[in-house]
């Protein structure tokens, strides 16, 4: 079944790439996490740093790292010392979990300069396999299969990243996609993670995380948790209503 919700995430998917991946409202902020030439290390660190808060809070970190020491080069980052960084995060109070994040933070910087020569784009260089590229992320401290399923969403649905296929890219479910998958009736209103994952396979099984970004954005902008805007929503008229 080809539904509204897959038909208009891959009419967006299909669509030529946008100039610009807005992740933050600072557009000095998108345009250097979108350098994935000169700084690929800032979308991988800013992917990690996404958990237990706002995902645009947790995006600018690592702008809000190189405004501090004003340099962002890999070689220049390896310098720095981890009790620098936990000062930096705890400062500027970056993260809801300051110690650990500058730990993740720290951790991956060395990640990648062993594992991938001084280049985070090495992670998805050469057409790899979908789920080459989850496993890569996975490998780094304190990224778990949600924050990595999301890298490589993000890096193949709107950077247009190629990979040799997109079968391993699943549905990253947060607060918006549960409340968007349960009121249109594809989930039980009990759902866990797992029905919310396979239900996305069985959608879209070429790219089951394709249909992530819109119900992300159904949710934030139509499908509030109190007075949904049912009416202006654009699934409005396969959704289910089931409240």
């Amino acid at each position: 079944m080809n539904n509204l919700l897959v038909k208009i995430a891959k009419k967006r998917f299909s669509n030529p790439k946008s100039q610009i991946v807005h992740f933050v409202d600072d557009e000095k902020a998108n345009k250097f996490l979108n350098d994935l030439k000169k700084y690929p290390h800032a979308y991988v660190l800013a992917c990690l740093m996404d958990r237990q808060i706002k995902a645009e809070r947790a995006w600018a970190i690592p702008y809000e790292i190189y405004k501090e020491t004003s340099t962002f080069e890999l070689r220049d980052l390896e310098k720095i010392k981890l009790r620098e960084f936990k000062s930096i995060f705890n400062r500027k109070k970056l993260h809801r979990f300051n110690n650990t994040m500058a730990e993740v933070f720290h951790e991956a910087i060395s990640d990648i300069r062993r594992k991938y020569k001084g280049n985070a784009a090495n992670i998805w260089n050469n057409c790899p396999s979908s789920s080459t590229v989850v496993y890569r992320f996975l490998e780094f401290k304190g990224s778990g299969i949600k924050i990595s399923t999301m890298a490589a969403n993000i890096l193949a649905r709107q950077f247009r990243i190629p990979f040799s296929d997109n079968y391993s890219i699943d549905i990253s479910p947060d607060i918006h996609i549960y409340r968007v998958m349960k009121r249109m009736g594809f989930v039980p209103k009990d759902a866990n993670n797992e029905l919310i994952i396979y239900k996305a396979r069985e959608l879209n099984p070429e790219f089951p995380g394709i249909i992530d970004f819109s119900c992300w954005e159904i949710g934030r902008k139509w499908c509030k948790p109190k007075k949904p805007l049912c009416n202006e929503c654009i699934v409005e008229k396969e959704c289910r209503k089931v409240f």
